[in-house]
């Protein structure tokens, strides 16, 4: 599987920004996907996950309420909709894949087997 991630650039805090994420190879059914994100100088983070059965999507609790994540697995795309932003989501934000990650292993980075190459979300104050 190949993930093409995009839709990052510059905003303004409490602006709104959408990520999109493509993937080529296989259909997106019965595969869990999720968000990541790595700020400068900061290890990576889970930000949002779908399941392989389509449950959730479950956020953490920093981007809940605030991010919304979709998927369409016909276009076998995955969306990022980040609404209010402030200057700590500045971060390069991942797409990610595993066809055999169960749910309790959601929001563990190590669980996912396919990677897309980020893309970089800067707010600004």
């Amino acid at each position: 599987v190949q993930l093409q991630a995009c839709g990052g650039g510059v905003v303004q805090a409490g602006e709104s920004m959408r990520l999109s994420c493509a993937a080529s190879g296989r259909t997106l059914r019965g595969v869990a996907v999720a968000w990541f994100r790595q700020a400068p100088g900061k290890e990576r983070e889970f930000v949002a996950a779908s399941s392989r059965t389509g449950s959730g999507p479950y956020y953490s609790d920093d981007v809940k309420g605030r991010f919304t994540m979709s998927r369409d697995n016909a276009k076998s795309t995955v969306y990022l909709q980040l609404n209010s932003l402030k200057p700590e989501d500045t971060a390069v934000y991942y797409c990610t894949a595993g066809a055999s990650v169960i749910t309790s292993s959601l929001s563990n980075e190590n669980a996912y087997a396919y990677w897309g190459q980020g893309t970089l979300v800067t707010v600004s104050s």
